[in-house]
């Protein structure tokens, strides 16, 4: 071969490998180009514009600082969905957790016959231990859930205040969600009626801290109401509510308009309830109500979709004729109407037959007047001393004829009826029943028109008039705080709380003493007393001010053993600080040795110490308390 042919093929050799590596090196650009453009811009896509992206051959780095190790990883995933994993080189710091804002702080306490769980976030450095403390105190045992995260940040304003109010009212929410953030708490709770409702939320709105917001959503269940039922009168110009029942808050207001419109004055109790036959109700009642105003008077009962109007004597006939034939054309289908015009008065005066029970404020039962068997005579007796006590029912009703057919029915309604006062009268006539007296019963006078919306006849007519006196009711009459205390105090002045010598446990005679406190306190609902402890001044006086302070919480103690709700209880230890009498003598030391109970008067919230910093103080005194006791002085306390 020449020479010159094997210098012409290594030259081409040559030229193809520097065209190779030409070729090579446009093709790695290429890539590392193309990979760190489409990596840039899907970050930017996902606003992470944050994050320095560079590349070299195949490789892609990720540099730049994250807000958060989340971030981080997503970046890390973002690019991964752009070029193979294998190829990415995570070169992120993730910014110092001190430069990052704090987490928002939420607690919810969640309470049902179950138990107590207890969710959320929470700053570690937060005094916890007293919250656990009343929540271990309320469950009594019940199941107690603890799903708390805690996170290493400044406890913010607020949050310290917040849960110590939420753990001072979870005794009173057995069914409850109570949310807590600083400086708020919201309170979502459902109670058994609307008269519990009240209570809790007044009770919630009770020693409220001013750092704290509260939100209260109290719900109580709507009574169901059969017959769903309402009466509404106009007599001698007077119009006034015997029964008033709405199905929605905007059919009351249209009720209670439409009454308005017709001449009531004061005050209107309508209640929202179950049951009603239409959602036209509300229109059906404002009707009715408005046509007894254009007539002048009468009365207008609802029985579920039955109406009876009852226009007064003497109203013209045409007039009459002409509302109620507006009425019956304006009612919805469902509703059903009965009107009655009584007849003029005819100028002759017939005897009127009667019966008439009453009832005194001791729980005595009269009746008399008439009845038309001698069998009526027995039923009612036996029904009234079934209703009543069956040793305070004296029966005089005397047996005649020609009595109405319904009258049996008429007079067993107007003794049921009667079954609902405290005392008063019940007379019952061909033409009407009357009921009068006096109650502690709020609904008394529903409950006896809806009674007879449902025992009598759609055409008869009744008259209620029962006032609701508060004296009678039991619960409008619980004793007031001062009262409650001052039994206290007198029973403790009479018989006095004794301790066995040098001990805080009570002594059999103590016993009866406690029963009779106990007794006391349950009937005064909530109220807030401090049990205070003292003694004379014999022995060391750090050892009479711990003895003191442990015989207060055994007599609270003995309270809670007897069922007393002692959540509003405080127990104090006075020692030998307040002494009543001369201890130089025996009788002025017995004196001193004593159990005081004090009613304790709201005051302006003031920062106190918590649970565990009380526990934590009470342990340095034991510490620091000596231990060469003097068994003798000792046995005098």
């Amino acid at each position: 071969m020449r020479l010159s042919s094997i210098f012409a093929l290594i030259g081409t050799f040559l030229a193809a490998g520097v065209l190779a590596v030409i070729a090579a090196g446009f093709s790695a650009q290429f890539i590392e180009d193309g990979s760190k453009t489409e990596v840039r811009r899907a970050l930017e896509l996902a606003d992470m514009g944050w994050t320095e992206v560079d590349a070299d051959g195949l490789q892609v780095f990720l540099a730049g600082t994250a807000p958060t190790e989340a971030s981080r990883f997503k970046a890390v995933s973002i690019a991964g969905g752009i070029v193979d994993a294998t190829r990415i080189i995570d070169q992120m710091l993730v910014e110092d957790a001190a430069e990052i804002a704090p987490p928002r702080f939420s607690l919810e306490i969640l309470r049902n016959d179950a138990g107590i769980s207890l969710i959320g976030l929470i700053p570690t450095n937060a005094n916890s231990e007293s919250l656990f403390e009343t929540v271990n105190d309320v469950a009594d045992g019940a199941e107690v859930t603890d799903f708390i995260d805690r996170a290493d940040y400044p406890v913010p304003p607020g949050w310290t205040e917040a849960v110590r109010y939420a753990a001072s009212k979870l005794d009173k929410l057995p069914r409850a969600k109570i949310s807590i953030e600083a400086g708020l708490v919201s309170v979502k709770a459902m109670t058994d009626s609307p008269e519990a409702r009240r209570e809790l939320e007044a009770a919630l709105s009770r020693r409220v801290p001013p750092e704290v917001e509260v939100i209260t959503d109290i719900s109580a269940p709507r009574p169901v109401i059969t017959p769903f039922n309402l009466r509404f009168l106009i007599e001698e110009g007077v119009a006034r509510f015997d029964a008033c029942s709405a199905d929605t808050e905007e059919a009351r207001k249209q009720i209670i308009a439409a009454a308005r419109a017709a001449g009531l004055d004061g005050s209107i109790d309508c209640t929202i309830g179950l049951g009603v036959p239409t959602p036209q109700w509300g229109r059906a009642a404002e009707l009715a109500i408005k046509a007894i105003g254009e007539l002048g008077g009468g009365s207008v009962t609802f029985s579920d979709a039955d109406i009876s109007l009852l226009a007064i004597q003497g109203t013209d006939q045409s007039k009459f004729d002409d509302i109620v034939g507006g009425l019956q054309s304006d009612l919805p289908d469902v509703f059903a109407l009965h009107a009655v015009l009584p007849p003029p008065a005819s100028d002759a005066e017939p005897v009127v037959p009667e019966f008439v029970a009453t009832l005194s404020p001791e729980g005595l039962v009269q009746m008399r007047g008439r009845v038309g068997s001698d069998k009526l005579r027995q039923t009612a007796d036996s029904f009234a001393r079934a209703r009543f006590s069956s040793d305070g029912v004296y029966t005089r009703a005397r047996v005649v004829e020609g009595l109405p057919e319904d009258w049996p029915v008429r007079v067993l309604a107007g003794l049921e009826a009667l079954s609902y006062l405290t005392n008063g009268a019940v007379t019952v006539t061909p033409d009407t029943i009357n009921v009068s007296g006096d109650t502690g019963k709020k609904t008394a006078s529903a409950d006896i028109s809806g009674f007879f919306s449902e025992a009598l006849s759609e055409s008869a007519q009744y008259e209620i008039n029962v006032t609701y006196k508060e004296s009678l009711d039991p619960i409008a009459a619980l004793p007031t705080p001062e009262e409650c205390v001052s039994r206290i105090q007198l029973i403790v002045s009479e018989r006095k709380i004794n301790f066995e010598p040098g001990s805080d446990t009570i002594d059999a005679s103590g016993a009866d003493i406690m029963d009779d406190i106990a007794e006391v306190l349950k009937q005064c609902g909530e109220i807030e007393i401090e049990i205070g402890g003292h003694t004379d001044s014999q022995g060391r006086e750090s050892m009479n001010q711990q003895l003191s302070k442990n015989r207060a919480l055994a007599v609270l103690e003995a309270l809670r053993a007897r069922r007393v709700i002692t959540s509003t209880f405080t127990a104090e230890g006075y020692g030998e600080s307040d002494p009543i009498a001369d201890n130089d003598t025996e009788e002025g030391r017995e004196a001193n040795r004593r159990i005081e109970f004090k009613l304790i008067r709201p005051e302006p919230e003031e920062d106190t110490e918590t649970g565990l910093e009380s526990l934590e103080q009470d342990s340095e005194e034991e510490t620091s308390q000596e231990t060469d006791q003097d068994d003798s002085q000792d046995e005098q306390n």
